[in-house]
């Protein structure tokens, strides 16, 4: 959840669309509970096991189709004030009262259900199982993963917990497309600073102001708008501040509250109103302004001034000082409002929450250990056998992206071994493929056919992935299924191609990377030599469409016989030449006005 009332829409305009090089060759901690919940939400009862599926396929897109090296987080032991708001939420759904839902004692704390703790133990062990690290939070989930990214372990943390911020995280994504152009929603701290003028300490000040995952309501009466105006009147530094002093105010007595707790600009010494003319509107008595025009109306000065239109204001300095006051006293007045309904909760923690957003609490005990492992590609595939009755084949050849990724990023460092999993060697590279518009090698992995059963096999026709889902065609994009490997056999031995990054090819093979720009060129220049050259006069301006004559030129030899001759010695002419002649001019038409010709 994270910060109550709509808080994303606060942040929303200033998102960036980004592509999908934007996680390459960098680390990114995973809220788990956050893709447990999303999918367990979406597809319950439509799938087996949505958690565990979402979990690999997911998992396998970030390291195939982004680049990225994840790390998985998971939630630990609940505070008091977070358990109590569970509790809270629980009654909200089911229509009872909170005034009557009982308090958690302090030090003690409330688990998640047996459910969702079976679901993050499975996830747990598939993540495990592929070689990503994961580690377990002291509290919540996004804490460590602002931790990780606020002192440079991670680049980014995907959450949708939008107190990520306030836990001091610098990059946040919030949703994730992979069949998109862009397929990350991500937020920058900067972008927010800029944009709405709000710093770390103030937005923790508008969280215990509307509402946050340790104290749902907040405080009564007071929504997103009022709450980013009235933290706007004060510094960063001073924010926090000056709620906890609010907050100590008696609330019983909020009629004397302190007025210094206010911010006001300073006040010049208020002048004497200066008397304004009843006819005009502008400095001056009316008595004078009768004999002659005051220096403000554009009369001749023998008529007077002109009478004020309707809804006339005076620009004069001492009329734009009075309103100036006036203003800044409405300003005043409506801080103190909202002062007194902050000081008037009684159940303002700010002290508690606040410490809990500062971090001023390990997040994890320990040394962190980030390192990734090379999955066990035999123990997935019971696993996925056991708990989503998948065949063998199929989960190897849906790893098989993850695996060529992890095999390429090995032999850009000076890996000695050639083979991927002990089978395929990288072949060639078959052509450049542009998706989404980002450019990829589709790479030929070569193996003898007599090996292919070991590893990876052509799934079977009546295993139907659809069929066994139970899904529609337009859910595949929340499913984040990746796209399998082409597999074809030639001369006795099998291929699988894959979409790779070009950068990482070129690190990994670079000969075969440079041979493969060379056949390019060189079949390019093939082409080029062998297209005919067009004169200049068979060369028609580009957009004209040319007549069908010229277009279909007849492949027939035109004769050159001599016409025969009367006995004038005049060329003779036939009737059919006759009729040549009056159907040659319809030739200079077009294809249906000649057809309305011909047969109308």
């Amino acid at each position: 959840m994270g910060v109550g009332a709509n808080f994303w829409d606060l942040l929303k305009p200033y998102a960036r669309a980004e592509g999908f090089d934007f996680l390459r060759n960098k680390r990114v901690a995973v809220d788990l509970s956050y893709w447990i919940v999303q999918q367990e939400t979406a597809l319950k009862g439509q799938i087996r096991n949505p958690h565990i599926r979402l979990t690999f396929f997911r998992t396998i897109n970030l390291f195939s189709k982004f680049g990225a090296y994840p790390l998985f987080v998971m939630d630990g032991t609940a505070s008091p004030l977070k358990s109590q708001a569970r509790i809270a939420r629980f009654f909200q759904a089911s229509g009872i009262d909170l005034s009557s839902f009982p308090v958690a004692e302090e030090g003690i704390s409330i688990e998640r259900n047996k459910a969702f703790q079976k679901c993050e133990k499975e996830c747990v062990e598939l993540l495990e199982l592929l070689g990503v690290p994961v580690l377990k939070a002291k509290g919540e989930a996004e804490a460590l993963c602002a931790q990780l990214n606020r002192e440079g372990l991670v680049d980014a943390c995907i959450t949708s917990d939008s107190d990520a911020f306030l836990f001091g995280a610098n990059c946040v994504i919030k949703n994730m497309q992979p069949n998109s152009n862009e397929p990350f929603e991500c937020y920058h701290m900067s972008d927010i600073e800029s944009g709405l003028g709000l710093r770390r300490n103030q937005l923790i000040a508008i969280s215990l102001l509307v509402g946050n995952d340790y104290n749902l309501t907040g405080v009564p009466g007071i929504g997103i708008e009022t709450a980013v105006r009235f933290v706007k009147s004060f510094s960063d530094d001073e924010i926090l501040y000056r709620l906890r002093e609010i907050g100590l105010q008696d609330f019983q007595h909020d009629v004397n509250l302190d007025s210094s707790l206010i911010p006001s600009s300073d006040e010049s010494p208020r002048k004497t109103k200066v008397p304004h003319c009843s006819i005009c509107g502008h400095p001056g008595s009316k008595k004078a302004h009768l004999k002659f025009a005051c220096q403000y109306c554009s009369a001749t000065a023998n008529e007077g001034c002109i009478k004020k239109p309707l809804g006339f204001k005076c620009n004069c300095s001492p009329c734009d000082l009075d309103n100036k006051e006036k203003e800044q006293k409405r300003n005043e007045n409506w801080k103190l409002k909202v002062c007194r309904r902050i000081a008037s909760e009684q159940n303002f923690r700010n002290n508690e929450i606040t410490e809990m957003y500062l971090n001023k609490l390990q997040q994890y005990d320990g040394d962190y250990h980030l390192s990734w492992e090379n999955p066990k590609i035999d123990m997935i595939v019971d696993y996925l056998a056991y708990y989503q009755h998948w065949e063998p084949s199929y989960t190897r050849q849906r790893m098989f992206p993850m695996l060529s990724t992890i095999f390429l990023r090995d032999m850009a460092s000076n890996s000695k071994d050639q083979l991927l999993g002990g089978q395929y060697e990288f072949d060639s590279i078959q052509r450049v493929k542009t998706r989404f518009g980002h450019q990829l090698y589709v790479i030929n992995w070569k193996k003898p056919t007599r090996e292919m059963s070991n590893v990876i096999c052509i799934p079977s026709e009546d295993f139907d992935t659809e069929q066994e889902l139970g899904i529609a065609d337009e859910s595949t994009d929340l499913l984040d299924e990746p796209d399998s490997p082409q597999i074809h056999v030639k001369e006795g031995c099998s291929f699988l191609s894959t979409e790779e990054d070009m950068v990482l090819v070129q690190n990994a093979f670079p000969e075969k990377v440079s041979q493969f720009l060379r056949d390019k060129d060189l079949k390019e220049s093939r082409s080029r030599r062998k297209r005919p050259m067009k004169s200049e006069n068979s060369e028609s301006p580009r957009g004209v469409q040319l007549s069908i004559i010229n277009f279909y030129r007849s492949s027939k030899v035109p004769c050159h016989e001599k016409p025969e001759e009367s006995e004038t010695g005049c060329p003779k002419i036939s009737a059919d030449t006759s009729r040549e002649r009056d159907i040659e001019p319809i030739r200079n038409y077009s294809k249906s006005v000649r057809r309305k010709l011909l047969f109308d």
